[in-house]
C-alpha cells in the first residue's frame, strides 16, 4: 500500500465534489477524477440512470474522458481518484488502460473489486498491478452514499404511503 500525499487529498476533495453533484441529479454519488503529472486529464460521475447506460460509472466516463485528451487509450503514470471501491467492470478498465494507481474512499463490499469481493489490482493472473490507497477520506464518501440511499429509501416510503 502507498503513501498518502496531500495531492492525494486535493485530488479526492474534486472527486467528492463530483459526487454531490451526482447525488443532486438523482444519480448514485460516486464521482472520480483522473490525474497525470498534477494534471487533471478525465473527470466524471455517475450518469447510469440520465444515460441509461449501465456502463455509465464515474470510473468510465473519467476514462473515457481522459483517452479523448490524451489522444490515447493507454494512461500509464496516471492516478484515478474515486469516491468508492470500483467494481468489476471499472476496475479491468483501469488495468486495461494501465493506469498506475487508484486512489479510492468507501470500501464496496457489495461489488469492489481491488480488495473487498475481488482484488483484480494484485491478481497474479494478470499482466500488470496497480498501486491501490484505499481510505482517503472514506468517511466523507461512505456518509454521501449512506445519506442518498437514506433519502432514497424515505422517498420510497412516503410514495407507498408508509
Amino acid at each position: 500500500m502507498g503513501k498518502i500525499a496531500e495531492a492525494d487529498l486535493r485530488f479526492m476533495e474534486k472527486a467528492l465534489e463530483l459526487a454531490e453533484r451526482a447525488a443532486a441529479e438523482g444519480e448514485t454519488p460516486v464521482g472520480a477524477v483522473l490525474v497525470r503529472d498534477g494534471t487533471i486529464i478525465g473527470s466524471g460521475y455517475n450518469k447510469v440512470e440520465r444515460e441509461r447506460d449501465p456502463t455509465a460509472h464515474a470510473e468510465m466516463i473519467a476514462l473515457r474522458q481522459a483517452a479523448r485528451s490524451s489522444s490515447d487509450w493507454r494512461l500509464p503514470g496516471s492516478t484515478l481518484y474515486v469516491t468508492i471501491e470500483p467494481c468489476l467492470m471499472c476496475a479491468s478498465a483501469l488495468l486495461l488502460a494501465r493506469v498506475t494507481r487508484l486512489v479510492f474512499g468507501a470500501p464496496d463490499l457489495r461489488w469492489g473489486a481491488v480488495g473487498s469481493l475481488f482484488d483484480l489490482s494484485h491478481d497474479p493472473r494478470i499482466n500488470r498491478d496497480i498501486e491501490v490507497i484505499p481510505g482517503v477520506m472514506a468517511e466523507q464518501a461512505a456518509e454521501l452514499l449512506q445519506s442518498f440511499f437514506r433519502t432514497l429509501r424515505r422517498d420510497a416510503r412516503e410514495v407507498e404511503g408508509g
